[in-house]
């Protein structure tokens, strides 16, 4: 009944820009922290950024400076802004959410640990 999905992946120049998207579509009611991941291939998958309810964004070491992430809870949607790409940035980025309530008929209900199916990104040098 609810569910994330991400867009905006594509094939730019190193140098360029990307804006994925991840919506929660559904019934929502409200989302706690989101978070991006990106998994490149033959690689685990690894932190990029998080943001919190109150605002507060965390950031890896390596995507610092470049990416910028945000989110609009009236669309229940998040972003990830994406400057200055590296080849290194190629991957699946992945959206993920520790719990969202949901409406279900009469009550509210929770899903927890929730993740969209990527959407790929690749850079060119």
């Amino acid at each position: 009944q609810v569910q994330l999905v991400e867009s905006g992946g594509g094939l730019v120049q190193a140098g360029g820009s990307l804006r994925l998207s991840c919506v929660a579509s559904g019934r929502i009611v409200s989302i706690g922290d989101m978070a991006w991941y990106r998994q490149a291939l033959g690689k685990q998958r690894e932190s990029v950024a998080r943001i919190a309810r109150n605002g507060t964004t965390t950031y890896a070491g390596s995507v610092k400076g470049r990416f910028t992430i945000s989110r609009d809870d009236a669309k229940s949607t998040m972003y990830l802004q994406m400057d200055s790409l590296k080849p290194e940035d190629t991957a699946v980025y992945y959206c993920s959410v520790p719990w969202m309530e949901y409406s279900s008929g009469s009550s509210t209900r929770y899903a927890y640990d929730f993740w969209g199916r990527g959407t790929q990104v690749t850079i060119s040098s």
